[in-house]
């Protein structure tokens, strides 16, 4: 593609700048309210003539009115705060003060009017309990100009080939890709979808990834190193519960633990629920409660092993195993979450997200690098984090966007609305000068 101008808001540490960069992009203003992320931002890239500076809070710049800092540009792209709409948060939308900050981008929209917009956030901000937050959205874009489509794209980094830029992470997110065409065809072009599917890419097997072939690093110390090594906690529930498995799943026919999740508190003969316990926790129960049954001797043997269950967090007593007939979950990959610890086999990660939730390899008996976590996101490995800890890293890139997805489906979106960056259309030049 040929060179085009954007800017990077809402930047942590620069993912879409990698991405359209290797696009033939040029940074011309960056914005990121995050100190630390702002001095990885700009260690990376600002000692490229290549880059424009990084600022930090956009609201002011933005707010009366937008600044002359933000210049004009052809593409504007931003990951747009997603904790409005996020799960793990209260999902109040656009109605809680961080999800207005999308009118900050609709601002640079108004007065600078780029060609394209490419927006990413959590996929849940197209999902129930945000209908209105997402026609809203679309109504605006459209309204100031920009056709863009009703149908969400929703992508991960796991349908992605290697060659293409994927990664073996499943992190599904919504990207909203625009053009300018002016409000009246904007409209007009309303009921033209042009989304990509949620779907493998070149007939690539998202089982086929491989952590030890794609992703790990080989230095065996890594093993030592404080920063990646869990807790004493974390460490007894990861052997407790392969106690447990290798204790209970050769009672079962097919060596396989329940998909339903254990809740060791639960495996009891008969499921204590009340009259307002909720349908989902009594079926659970219920189902625990039959687990027991059928395996009793030996859950009685094991809890008699470890006394220790008692002293440990709840959320460490249950057990999401996702990893099918694994014969142990020092064979897997394991995630310590609010809802249990997670087993799931050593292809494709869960999402980094910017908690401590990071995964840990059975086969290393550590969690995830930096480096590793920063091959999720498609990060190279010349990027330099600093001499800071890994939890800020790990931070950083749990807020940060896919590489390769965001270019991959640049281009696919380029392709499918048959526009391209850089070719301006004379109705688009006319419509910009009014």
């Amino acid at each position: 593609m040929s060179s085009f101008r954007y800017i990077d808001l809402f930047a942590g540490i620069g993912g879409f700048h990698l991405a359209l960069d290797k696009l033939g992009g040029q940074c011309v203003f960056a914005s990121e309210i995050d100190l630390k992320a702002q001095a990885v931002y700009r260690a990376n890239y600002e000692k490229s003539a290549m880059s424009g500076p990084i600022v930090g809070d956009i609201i002011p710049l933005t707010d009366p009115v937008v600044s002359a800092l933000v210049p004009k540009h052809d593409l504007l792209a931003a990951g747009f705060p997603c904790q409005p709409f996020s799960k793990s948060g209260f999902q109040r939308g656009i109605n809680e003060t961080r999800g207005t900050l999308f009118y900050n981008i609709v601002k640079v929209l108004e007065e600078r009017r780029p060609e394209f917009l490419l927006l990413e956030n959590v996929r849940n901000l197209t999902g129930p309990r945000h209908t209105h937050t997402w026609t809203l959205i679309l109504r605006t874009l459209r309204d100031i100009g920009y056709r863009v489509s009703s149908q969400p794209t929703v992508f991960s980094p796991h349908l992605l080939p290697p060659h293409l830029g994927g990664s073996p992470q499943r992190r599904d997110r919504v990207y909203i890709f625009g053009h300018f065409v002016g409000p009246e065809r904007a409209w007009e072009m309303a009921g033209d979808d042009f989304h990509l599917p949620y779907a493998p890419v070149d007939g690539w097997k998202p089982d086929s990834w491989d952590l030890e072939t794609h992703l790990l690093e080989d230095d065996p110390e890594l093993s030592e190193k404080g920063e990646y090594m869990i807790s004493s906690d974390r460490m007894l529930a990861i052997e407790m519960w392969e106690d447990f498995q290798q204790s209970v799943s050769p009672h079962n026919a097919d060596r396989r633990l329940p998909g339903f999740p254990i809740w060791e508190y639960a495996l009891t003969a008969a499921p204590e629920t009340a009259s307002d316990t909720p349908a989902w926790k009594s079926e659970f129960l219920r189902k625990n409660s039959e687990f027991f049954i059928k395996n009793a001797p030996a859950i009685n043997n094991w809890r008699l092993r470890h006394p220790e269950l008692s002293r440990l967090p709840m959320s460490y007593r249950k057990l999401e195993w996702q990893a099918g007939n694994l014969q142990s979950i020092w064979d897997g990959a394991v995630q310590f979450r609010p809802s249990g610890l997670r087993v799931k086999r050593p292809t494709y990660l869960p999402a980094l997200v910017a908690m401590n939730q990071t995964s840990f390899i059975g086969t290393r008996r550590r969690n995830i690098t930096t480096r590793e976590a920063a091959r999720l996101q498609g990060f190279p490995d010349w990027f330099d984090f600093g001499a800071q800890s890994a939890n800020d890293s790990y931070r950083q890139l749990g807020n940060a966007v896919s590489v390769g997805v965001v270019a991959y489906i640049l281009e696919k979106f380029l392709d499918i609305t048959d526009t391209s960056l850089g070719d301006l259309r004379e109705d688009w030049r006319n419509d910009r000068t009014r």
